[in-house]
């Protein structure tokens, strides 16, 4: 579930200069081109100097999000956790019907949790998108989605996001990115993502 070692509270960017990005996404498929694709933009992360953590597939496999109880299972308390901790995070849907899947959109319901701490929610936290979806119009649309779901947590949503079309030969029959031009825009989005959450107001 993890990559790195995560931080105790959020704006630890500033002490180390290692910021912690934190990412979500995937199906319950393992192995699927929307989970690849945010593992390869995690290792981006960690390449150019910052820290990572990871809930991709099952680690989602979470309770429907009610806000009029307080239980939460201890995965959904260690996804809680970890966005609290996030300098910033990236979310990674697969366009299904043209829209952001019911098992990211229930997780991302859990930052509710986040509503009376110190940084509200995901105040003044950068917020990367990528889309994967059999065909251009599902994958724009879904990262669509993901960009205005961010602007309602507070997050800023960074310049790139990056949709992607599975319908092209993306992966290798390893699993292994050899599409330049996505490789390119992930590696620019992990970029993105840490310039802003070093450069970020503190909490």
């Amino acid at each position: 579930m993890t990559s790195g070692t995560p931080s105790a509270a959020a704006g630890t960017a500033a002490a180390g200069d290692r910021p912690l990005v934190v990412g979500l996404g995937g199906t319950l498929r393992a192995g699927s081109s929307t989970e690849r694709a945010l593992r390869y933009c995690l290792e981006s992360v960690e390449r150019q100097g910052g820290r990572s953590r990871i809930f991709a597939g099952a680690d989602l496999d979470l309770p429907m999000y009610a806000p009029h109880s307080l239980e939460r299972t201890p995965t959904a308390l260690e996804l809680v956790g970890a966005l609290r901790s996030a300098d910033a995070v990236i979310v990674s849907s697969p366009g299904y019907h043209g829209a952001i899947s019911g098992l990211v959109k229930n997780a991302l319901d859990y930052i509710e949790d986040l509503r009376e701490d110190p940084r509200v929610y995901l105040d003044n936290t950068p917020w990367g998108c990528i889309s994967c979806a059999y065909g251009w119009q599902a994958a724009v649309g879904t990262l669509g989605q993901l960009r205005v779901i961010g602007h309602a947590l507070r997050a800023w949503p960074t310049p790139l996001g990056v949709a992607i079309n599975s319908a092209d030969k993306v992966w290798d029959d390893a699993g292994e990115l050899v599409d330049e031009t996505v490789r390119n825009q992930l590696d620019l989005l992990a970029s993105q993502l840490l310039t802003f959450a070093r450069a970020r107001p503190q909490v």
